[in-house]
């Protein structure tokens, strides 16, 4: 579609009004301090901190590495299937304030599992919020489950197996936690089965990792979509690739910048990907940690760039052409988005 440019002057309207997919965001960093506070007492789970506002507090962090640790530790307040409702409704209410229409969320079983909560307790919990979705938000929500790298592949291998009997549940198949030191091909095999299986294949590559993760993912895991994916920049090859297969990178602006990926968001290279032809598109992440939803991501990454109407266009396009839906939902999405394009010319 080709609308006619847009005042800058409206441009943080137009981004917070128009629809949008969100393809990359950990519903566990959707926590907010106060909803773990009130778990934390729902289920008699001792917390570190005094208070709300001492854990928010507590919410700094040098590098991906110190984050992963508070986020676990703000995982063992979620012990039953409606803690896990609530927590993903909660996020769901906040993502369709930002007009989300489609949401792909990742979780993982083995955080949880490693508290004793059973694989089972995760997944109904999940899955009930994301069925009731249309009728409660008047939007669409799937599930994608992500394997933890900093463990085995034959504790991913364990994690799948324990999954299967409830496959129908869960639309995708990814790779989280640290990076660095854990490339794709450690999970070569498991991915292979997953893929056997039927599954949709994502995996994080190249957000603190150099590019050859990228390639890995690509190449040896075969995944359809690159979660981050912005250290492609330095490998022109790999940029040439990405653009003329179309692969899609669930960018992440404020947390590449919480986690110092980016000194600054005015060094972020969202605008030169996209300028590059690359098919990316903008996510919150973690949230309840990063300073930020979907709407801040667009807001504040455009201000810092630039950026205009013609990119916003393009990255709300590229989600729902990235997502993991049927056809006919994606034209009535693009065709929503479209709409919304219209009454602000």
């Amino acid at each position: 579609m080709h609308h006619k440019p847009i005042p800058q002057d409206r441009l943080p309207d137009l981004l917070r009004a128009m629809p949008k997919a969100e393809l990359h965001m950990h519903i566990e960093g959707s926590l907010e301090p106060d909803m773990i506070f009130a778990m934390g007492q729902r289920n008699r789970v001792p917390l570190a901190y005094p208070s709300v506002e001492a854990l928010r507090q507590a919410y700094v962090f040098k590098n991906l590495q110190e984050f992963l640790d508070i986020y676990h530790a703000g995982t063992t307040v979620l012990k039953s299937e409606q803690d896990f409702f609530d927590m993903t409704d909660a996020y769901l209410a906040r993502a369709r304030a930002d007009n989300v229409l489609h949401t792909e969320i990742f979780f993982d079983t083995q955080t949880h599992t490693g508290h004793g909560t059973s694989a089972a307790t995760v997944i109904n919990g999940l899955y009930r919020a994301c069925q009731e979705a249309p009728a409660r938000h008047g939007m669409t929500a799937s599930l994608i489950l992500c394997f933890l790298r900093h463990l085995s592949e034959a504790e991913a291998f364990a994690c799948l197996e324990e999954i299967l009997p409830m496959r129908d549940k869960i639309v995708g198949i990814g790779l989280a936690s640290s990076e660095v030191g854990h490339p794709p091909e450690k999970f070569a095999k498991v991915f292979a089965r997953a893929r056997e299986l039927g599954f949709r294949l994502v995996a994080h590559a190249g957000e603190e990792a150099p590019p050859a993760y990228i390639w890995s993912a690509l190449d040896v895991l075969k995944v359809e979509r690159i979660d981050h994916g912005v250290q492609a920049i330095h490998d022109a090859a790999l940029m040439q690739r990405l653009a003329q297969e179309r692969v899609p990178l669930t960018v992440c602006p404020l947390s590449n910048l919480k986690l110092c990926v980016f000194p600054t968001l005015a060094d972020h290279n969202l605008k030169r990907m996209l300028d590059a032809g690359i098919m990316a598109t903008v996510n919150s992440d973690d949230p309840a940690y990063f300073g930020g939803y979907i709407n801040d991501n667009f807001t504040q990454t455009f201000a810092a760039l630039g950026m205009t109407s013609a990119h916003a266009y393009q990255l709300a396009r590229n989600s729902f052409d990235a997502s993991f839906i049927e056809p006919s939902l994606r034209q009535r999405y693009v065709q929503q988005l479209d709409a919304v394009f219209e009454t602000f010319v």
